[in-house]
């Protein structure tokens, strides 16, 4: 049985909600978005030195995009410049408007198939509604699209397989609470064939996603403070705890890929000293792959 790795806290950031950590290899440092504060985050291990940026919109996700990044924010795609220090508002320059199925939305959890597509759901900013207007979109040679005709109320848990041909999806609503498989073609970037991956975690809601090496789904456990691992074939084959109640994403980062970067989420009645919204690292003992930058 693997022993349980040691979770360590990094910096003194605190997020209201921590979201789409992205490791960038060429920087040595995570990248993650703190969703109602409008703010995109930078922390370097090695030198422990944490930078932030004020953004025009909130940005649910985030994507590698040359030198800058691509951000899915409250009324589309918008493209990021290469992010300098003393740049406290960079310009965000739009790449796609999204006319909502509703008032009061915005992109929630995404990321880049294998292949450097960029995929990301919408949700209602009123969570509680429980309005099933989210739609999943794709971006893709400067395009947006919507090839998969799906009902979200809070999309999350967006992943690929190590060799892209299977897609994850989940809602995270307390309604829904479903991890989905899709077969995926790497060519066209059509998913196809949605079956049940995971019909409920065993305490939590499912939230953010990482895979790893073996091809393995590493999901947090919202509202239960754990992070699981699945195996492709469904099973559940580890059940890590955190110091905090709401993780809210996993990204693998590190020299070596084999650190599991966690984000979490800041309720508004926590006391001062408590850990929820910080920026977690374990090594669980496996790597991840290297994030992939959207190909426009």
């Amino acid at each position: 049985m693997n022993a349980q790795p040691r979770t360590e806290r990094l910096g003194e950031m605190l997020c209201a909600v921590g979201e789409s950590p992205v490791w960038r290899a060429a920087e040595q440092a995570l990248y993650w978005t703190d969703i109602p504060a409008r703010r995109l985050w930078r922390y370097a291990p090695g030198s422990g030195q944490a930078q932030q940026w004020q953004l025009p919109e909130m940005a649910g996700c985030i994507a590698m995009h040359g030198a800058g990044w691509l951000a899915a924010m409250e009324t589309g795609l918008y493209a990021l410049p290469a992010l300098a220090p003393d740049d406290a508002t960079p310009a965000a320059a739009a790449l796609a408007r999204v006319a909502h199925d509703a008032p009061g939305m915005r992109f929630n959890d995404g990321r880049c198939d294998r292949q450097g597509r960029f995929w990301a759901g919408t949700m209602a900013l009123d969570m509680s509604q429980g309005l099933d207007s989210g739609r999943l979109y794709r971006y893709a040679s400067g395009e947006l699209a919507m090839p998969l005709s799906i009902a979200l109320i809070v999309p999350n848990g967006m992943a690929f397989s190590p060799d892209g041909r299977t897609m994850y999806l989940s809602d995270s609503h307390p309604d829904r609470q479903t991890v989905w498989a899709f077969d995926y073609d790497t060519e066209t970037g059509l998913p196809r064939n949605r079956r049940v991956f995971i019909a409920r975690l065993p305490a939590g809601r499912p939230d953010g996603a990482a895979v790893d090496q073996d091809g393995c789904y590493w999901i947090c456990g919202n509202d239960a403070g754990m992070l699981y691992r699945y195996t492709p074939d469904g099973r559940l084959d580890r059940s890590l705890p955190l110091p905090v109640a709401k993780p809210a994403m996993c990204a693998f980062g590190g020299p070596g890929l084999d650190t599991l970067f966690v984000t979490s989420i800041r309720p508004a009645a926590v006391p001062a000293n408590a850990l929820d919204g910080a920026l977690f690292a374990l090594r669980p003992g496996t790597r991840g792959l290297e994030e992939p930058a959207y190909i426009g």
